[in-house]
């Protein structure tokens, strides 16, 4: 059995690739949150929200659907929907919000296709988490085309300069989507 430790390395290290727009990411968003809703306690699940590049209809992403899914509890969710997901394939991950090991900390799955291949992150945090400014910056690179295509620029050359190395991709992107989100706030006037 893999370990924690090999199963992050292994995570971490897999390829990172941008696509074009795939006009699926919607669809495979609404069949995702339909499977979660038809699987896991509802009484637990809040909101399911698309969010990440593959929600923004243009941009080139990661063939990868991000989900942000409000939980009742980060404790519940440990006990009762871990269980249920990893024994569907998903790979789990208690997860830091920002930098290692630092709280507060969130639940975060990849789901895979047949061939092993990533298909979703679902990211369960809990109603007030910082995540769900994350709706903000995609809703705010929706109505500003201009920015889209500057964010999927930085993508292209991070993706390009780092292809096996997740972390240092994300990390390239840190400034900028914290950046934009701030613009974002002050846009549709939220403190």
């Amino acid at each position: 059995m893999e370990t924690l430790a090999e199963r992050l390395e292994r995570v971490l290290q897999e390829q990172v690739s941008i696509v074009p727009y795939d006009p699926n990411w919607p669809g495979m968003f609404a069949e995702e949150r339909d499977h979660l809703l038809g699987n896991l306690p509802r009484e637990m699940i809040g909101r399911i929200e698309h969010f990440g590049s593959t929600a923004i209809p243009g941009l080139a992403a990661k063939s990868i659907v991000d989900m942000l899914v409000e939980v009742r509890s980060l404790e519940d969710t440990k006990s009762r929907i871990v269980p249920i997901l990893e024994a569907q394939g998903y790979d789990y991950f208690w997860r830091p919000t920002r930098g290692d090991d630092v709280p507060p900390f969130y639940a975060w799955f990849i789901k895979r296709d047949a061939a092993g291949v990533r298909t979703h992150h679902i990211h369960m945090v809990e109603k007030d988490f910082e995540q769900w400014e994350r709706l903000l910056f995609r809703d705010y690179l929706i109505t500003h085309p201009k920015v889209a295509k500057e964010y999927e620029a930085l993508k292209l050359r991070l993706a390009n300069a780092y292809p096996n190395d997740r972390v240092a991709y994300t990390n390239g992107k840190t400034d900028y989507v914290v950046r934009v989100t701030q613009v974002a706030k002050e846009y549709y006037q939220i403190e």
